[in-house]
């Protein structure tokens, strides 16, 4: 095969893909892509020869710059077996030079004369050809060339551009034996092709500098003309820096048209300037235009022009037919750029008659100017000094032909027009008595000015990328901002591709290989890119994958001949060959993350995407990456804290029949906060209702409510009053303040909160909050109420008591609690919001479920701010046949007859089998409140889900459940109450205690 044997190149590498074997991981990646690309065209490493072309330009831009450049090379490596040549953009070789003559003879007959195809599509991987794709300096050696003919050499290779439009004009190749390979070789080719570049930046100077000498001469030549110029000094006075670069990009924008043209700026001052654009050719044949700055003199009567609209894209307005009658025909350009100009510009094409053609700035026209021989005007020197007769913002005019200025009133205070013609055809007032004086702005070629504007269009698309992608922290959402930022302005179509994992916040383990299309965008729904959602997956010489392998934006400029896209797809490329002709892919990093691919395509775009293109992609891309990450990051930090919040919340309804209860957590879009309920059955049926709110968001929020709702649960079940359950959390909540700085936290600004309990015994519900908003209260007859709780302060203020109120709810009430995300919102009146609340709430007939959907639909805001937590609860009572009450006095002997009474009314629900515990514990319990209480005593048996003894005295002292010793006469009595009842316990009333004990009806 003729390969290489001193290891210096992959041979082992290449043996494995020519046999069709995967490529090993040591081949460098453009090697490895060219290859594929090599495969993909059909190529053969033993491929005989090269196409030639003998019809290529001798003279071009390209070789007229670069034989300076490779005269001093052949001298630098004279004696060297080094082979320089120059090649165009499509890959036939222009220049030749050699380090030694006989180099040339010993070298096949394509590689000695200019004319020969390098190109890689003919060639295989070699260094002209891979640098064309790759658009970068390029080194290839060994076994890295695709054909056998190439496996002793080596080379690098340089793309050479032009330095006004960054387009490549060719390649700078050197080729040398392996073993001649030297590092600084890099900076050698680096510095030759910048030479190159330099001499064709100069050969643009020259065709410039031609225009401004024929520019000159043909003022010299009409200097006796209509108009009087104005000399630099009067241009210059008092022109603002923004006035400037206004006037500049103006003048660039007139010359980009390649047409006669004028265009009216008024300056931040009020003043009015007219840029006036008119052809210019050298002797040499240079074709090119100058802007002029026009002075202009008194104002018409009546407007020539249509003032420039906002609404409308700018473009130039026709002159009316008399005005140009005697003029050659207007063009209108074929294919209009859009500007953004500021709305006090309007804008005329014609073509003024001979006559009117103004001078250049003259020599020494104007007393006290400079001298004879004047310079064209820079835009650092460019100004005006004072405006015509009405001072700033008064009209201006022209004279017969020329175009004036207009800011389209009526009462023309505005820029003149011709004489005698409006812009209705009109007749309006004479001539005006003074000239208008001129002074050159610019001068250049069209596609110059093409150039500066699309650079400036390219500036403009940054600018708005920063203020439009990532506006939300939501990955989705900021991978279509900038498909939208990109959309018709840089490409026609956008897609782009994430992985899974990605949207969840996470990072993807393989991206290449879980990719998920998440937006496919464009200026029509015609392109038959793969849905969003689906699956995509690349084939290794794609430039999707590529661009992902490298690192940078990868752009095939003509994908019909892109082998790599076309070879991953055949049948849904070719249907997009029919919409879609140019590509840069380029991948989505940021710190070092990989999170996807963009692909842009251009369409209904003429022109292909090109490397300028390519550079503000890659801009582009990285500025969203960064939004994407952003988001992503946001995206798993918030899943963790809403995971932890949810965590953190019930996770179901207890057992309970003193309320149906329903509830809804909606966390906030932008974050979670600390927002909590709970549902707490206590003892004696009753059931406690608790929700609040801790002040912030994020983690340290969603942990302390953790911590919050915790502790108010044990502080409810202890049988707290609703007062002193949040006397107990505005201690624990300053304590936890305290505790923070020295965690290095912030501290805890404090948390709101609502307590309640409803005894279905007495259908009464006792209710205390701090700083929360009231509960709502929907009696059975549908009203609505807010009952009147003192509020309170937030938890954690600390120094002011709660206050509990007891209401009555009837059965078949309902008692909305909330938080007051549900009601509070930017722009949200309060009252509103609750009179809103109060005609949801009244329908009687709604479950507790289709309560908590009818507020979330109609009352809660659509973009939360805050969490939301909402409890809905329908209250019950408890049946009088199923309470049984007796009152006694301080007796002993009393104990068997409330014992014997008991049992009857056991006998009575049917639930003997619960006799002998609730014998048991009844004794035990009213003996102790005869013994160590005072009286009275009531005894009541609540018959529910079990069987609850309650025995009350008034006495505050309690009992306390402790292990006898063997010599103890007593002490074992709540003992055997602990052993024989499922729970027990004491709760405070306002005058005394109760003790209970809670038996099964299953107990025997």
């Amino acid at each position: 095969m003729g390969r290489a044997t001193d290891g210096k190149g992959p041979v082992r590498s290449r043996e494995r893909f020519l046999q069709g074997e995967p490529v090993e991981a040591g081949v460098r990646t453009p090697i490895s892509h060219s290859w594929q690309r090599c495969r993909a065209l059909g190529l053969s490493p033993d491929q005989p020869g090269l196409p030639f072309r003998d019809d290529f330009e001798r003279d071009a831009r390209i070789v007229r710059a670069a034989v300076p450049v490779l005269d001093r090379l052949q001298s630098w490596f004279a004696g060297s077996r080094m082979n320089i040549s120059v090649a165009d953009a499509n890959g036939t070789v222009l220049l030749r030079r050699f380090g030694e003559s006989s180099l040339a003879g010993s070298l096949p007959a394509f590689q000695r004369d200019p004319g020969f195809v390098f190109a890689e599509q003919y060639a295989g991987t070699n260094g002209i050809g891979l640098a064309l794709a790759e658009r970068q300096l390029v080194q290839v050696y060994g076994a890295e060339h695709f054909a056998e003919r190439a496996q002793g050499n080596a080379c690098r290779a340089l793309p050479v551009r032009d330095p006004i439009s960054g387009r490549i004009e060719g390649v700078l190749c050197l080729g040398y034996p392996r073993s001649a390979e030297d590092p600084a070789l890099a900076t050698v080719i680096r510095r030759a092709a910048h030479a190159i570049e330099r001499r064709l930046l100069g050969q643009s100077s020259e065709r410039e500098r031609a225009l401004l000498r024929a520019y000159l001469d043909t003022g010299a030549e009409t200097a006796a003309g209509p108009h009087h110029s104005l000399g630099v000094g009067e241009l210059a006075l008092g022109m603002r820096p923004c006035d400037r670069a206004v006037l500049m990009e103006k003048a660039v924008e007139l010359i980009s048209w390649a047409q006669r043209a004028a265009v009216h700026v008024a300056l931040s001052d009020g003043r009015r300037v007219t840029l006036v654009s008119r052809p210019m050719t050298t002797a040499t044949g240079v074709h090119g235009f100058v802007t002029e700055a026009l002075l202009p003199g008194p104002a018409p009567h009546e407007p020539l022009l249509v003032p420039w609209s906002a609404e409308e894209p700018w473009r130039p307005t026709l002159v009316p037919a008399d005005f140009a009658r005697d003029t050659a025909a207007s063009v209108e350009p074929a294919s209009p750029v859009p500007a953004t100009v500021v709305q006090t510009t309007s804008v005329v094409l014609a073509v003024p008659p001979a006559p009117a053609v103004p001078v250049a700035v003259a020599r020494g026209s104007v007393p006290g100017t400079a001298a004879p021989g004047l310079v064209p005007l820079q835009a650092e020197t460019l100004g005006i000094e004072g405006a015509s007769a009405g001072g700033p913002g008064s009209a201006t005019g022209g004279d017969k032909g020329t175009p004036g200025g207009c800011d389209g009133t009526a009462d023309g205070s505005g820029a003149g027009a011709r004489p005698g013609v409006a812009a209705g055809g009109r007749r309006g007032s004479p001539p005006p008595a003074e000239p208008p004086a001129r002074g050159l702005v610019l001068v250049g070629e069209p596609h110059v000015g093409r150039y500066a504007l699309a650079a400036r269009r390219r500036l403009e698309l940054l600018t708005d990328a920063s203020t439009r992608i990532g506006t939300t922290l939501d990955v989705r959402r900021t991978a279509e901002e900038l498909a939208e930022t990109a959309v018709p302005r840089l490409a026609d179509y956008v897609t782009i591709d994430l992985p899974e994992a990605v949207l969840r916040g996470e990072e993807a383990a393989d991206p290449c290989s879980d990719l998920h299309r998440t937006v496919v965008h464009g200026i029509a729904d015609d392109c038959p890119f793969h849905p969003v959602g689906k699956r995509v997956d690349y084939a290794p010489a794609t430039p999707h994958l590529r661009c992902l392998a490298d690192g940078r934006a990868v752009l095939e400029p003509d994908l019909r001949a892109a082998m790599g896209w076309l070879a991953h797809d055949p049948p849904r490329t070719e249907m997009m060959l029919a919409h879609v002709h140019s590509l840069i892919a380029v991948p989505l990093v940021a710190r070092g993350v990989i999170l996807g691919v963009a692909a842009f395509y251009r369409g209904r775009h003429p022109a292909p995407f090109d490397d300028d293109d390519r550079s503000l992609v890659q801009e582009l891309a990285a500025r969203a990456a960064l939004s994407i990450d952003n988001a992503r990051r946001y995206t798993r930090e918030r899943t963790m804290v809403l995971t932890l919040q949810r965590s953190l919340l019930p996770q179901g309804l207890p057992d309970q029949d003193a309320v149906d209860v329903a509830h809804r957590y909606l966390p906030a879009e932008s974050d979670v906060g600390g927002d909590w309920y709970d549902v707490i059955p206590l003892s004696g049926t009753r059931v406690g209702l608790l929700v609040g709110d801790v002040v912030g968001h994020g983690m340290l929020s969603a942990a302390t409510m953790g911590r919050l709702r915790t502790a108010a649960r044990s502080f409810a079940e202890l049988d707290f009053s609703p007062d002193e359950v949040l006397t107990h959390l505005d201690n624990l909540v300053g304590r936890l303040d305290r505790e923070a700085p020295a965690a290095g936290e912030t501290g805890i600004l404090g948390a709101t909160c609502l307590y309640a309990v409803y005894d279905p015994t007495t259908q009464q519900c006792t209710m205390a909050r701090a700083g929360h908003p009231p509960p709502a209260l929907v009696r059975p007859d549908g009203t609505v109420s807010f009952p009147d709780l003192p509020a309170g302060p937030p938890l954690g203020l600390g120094g002011l008591p709660f206050e509990a109120v007891d209401i009555d709810l009837p059965e078949d009430s309902r008692l909305v609690l909330y938080t007051n995300g549900l009601i509070e919102g930017r722009n949200r009146d309060v009252d509103l919001v609750l009179d809103r609340l109060r005609g949801a709430l009244a329908h009687p007939d709604r479950t507790p479920e289709e309560i908590c959907e009818t507020l979330l639909d109609t009352v809660a805001p659509v973009h939360p701010h805050d969490d939301i937590a909402l409890l809905v609860a329908r209250t019950h009572a408890l049946a009088p046949d199923r309470i049984a009450t007796w009152d006694l006095p301080a007796d002993p002997s009393l104990v068997s007859e409330v014992r014997s009474s008991a049992m009857r009314r056991l006998a009575d629900w049917g639930i003997e089998e619960a006799g002998f515990a609730a014998e048991l514990v009844l004794s035990e319990l009213v003996t102790n409140a005869i013994r160590h209480g005072s009286g009275p005593v009531r005894v009541r048996l609540l018959h529910d889900r079990t069987l609850i003894c309650e025995v009350s005295d008034r006495s505050n002292t309690a009992p306390h459940l402790r292990r006898a010793a063997t010599t103890d006469e007593g002490g074992r009595g709540l003992f055997l109450v602990a052993q024989l009842a499922r729970s027990w316990g004491t709760r405070y009333i306002r005058q005394g205690k109760v003790i209970w004990a809670e038996c099964g009806l299953d107990a025997a």
